[in-house]
């Protein structure tokens, strides 16, 4: 099945998943005491399993839409902003806001969220320079040098966590797994309106993504002014990455996984492929949080675990069978 017939087993798996989810889980629910005000299984449903599967929903589609642009920009199947650092460079700096201590932030937003935007955009700016440069044009020394950067986020995390009391190194420690576990609806509200926004943006400037698949020369041949495309689509990522890590954490390879299955069935059309990266990528984080919630019953599995050893094989998989650019 492809393009628009893809799409719509799409949706319809979106709004199962979105109907399903939240009356699974290790614990059995009644569901009339659940529709009904004031039970435990009300509180339960409302309150705390129907906003972790919203934003599993709102970060996924994040996610994977993040990872087609950069597959894009970039030129490598690799890409994601796991892999290239940009959600590294998030959480050192929401890991910062933590270690600093209780700030107000600015304009209304939190210090953690204002942080990991700053973090995000760094380091995807670091990465658009080296593009730019003859060296880094090329897309094997460009992973190299997201993992590098990566790498160098990570010790910095630790080298944080071992200056600072047990709380709050343990609070950092458990943050960077990446979870989603949420009471109430604020960070659905927080993170939803930069997924949704970003999402839109980008959608707009499919036919722009659509000419850098045939190389940036036959684009910029085209009229495409691609430091502008290069710097909106970087700025758009790192606020629809940052706002995602101040509330959940890292949560990797998403954004490797989905676009690379999607475009087996939708194709590298982005007009095509960015709608179905966002209920594909949705459906599958609010999926993959089911699991990680269920397998280990009464325990639960922090979700960033268990994408990653999802993500590892899929990464190394792809490294060995890649024979075009966005294969």
């Amino acid at each position: 099945m492809k393009g628009n017939g893809a799409l719509g087993v799409l949706a319809v798996l979106w709004l199962a998943v979105l109907f399903a989810a939240p009356l699974l889980g290790p614990g059995r629910l009644d569901l009339d005491a659940a529709l009904a005000s004031g039970s435990i299984d009300a509180t339960i449903l409302w309150q705390m399993r129907l906003p972790r599967v919203l934003l599993a929903l709102v970060g996924g589609a994040a996610l994977a839409v993040s990872g087609t642009a950069f597959q894009t920009l970039f030129r490598n199947p690799l890409a994601e902003p796991y892999t290239l650092g940009v959600a590294g460079g998030a959480a050192l700096g929401a890991v910062l806001a933590l270690h600093i201590g209780e700030w107000s932030g600015f304009g209304g937003l939190p210090a953690v969220a204002l942080a990991s935007f700053a973090g995000a955009a760094a380091v995807g700016a670091t990465l658009v320079a080296l593009a730019r440069t003859e060296r880094g044009a090329d897309s094997a020394t460009l992973l190299l040098a997201g993992i590098a950067i990566s790498l160098s986020c990570s010790a910095l995390i630790l080298f944080i966590q071992y200056q600072t009391d047990f709380t709050r190194s343990f609070r950092m420690v458990r943050w960077m797994m990446g979870g989603l576990v949420v009471v109430g609806y604020r960070e659905v509200g927080w993170v939803a309106p930069w997924a949704l926004a970003g999402s839109l943006f980008l959608f707009a400037r499919r036919w722009g993504l659509d000419l850098l698949l045939a190389g940036e020369e036959v684009a910029a041949s085209r009229g495409l002014d691609l430091d502008r495309v290069r710097w909106s689509v970087l700025a758009v990522v790192s606020l629809m990455v940052g706002s995602l890590v101040a509330v959940t954490g890292p949560i990797g390879f998403v954004g490797l996984i989905v676009p690379h299955m999607l475009r087996r069935f939708v194709g590298h059309t982005h007009g095509l492929l960015l709608p179905a990266c966002f209920l594909g990528g949705g459906a599958f984080l609010a999926v993959a949080d089911l699991a990680a919630r269920t397998v280990m019953a009464p325990a639960e599995l922090p979700v960033g675990v268990l994408t990653a050893l999802m993500g590892g094989p899929f990464f190394l998989w792809l490294l060995l069978r890649r024979r075009t650019p966005l294969a």
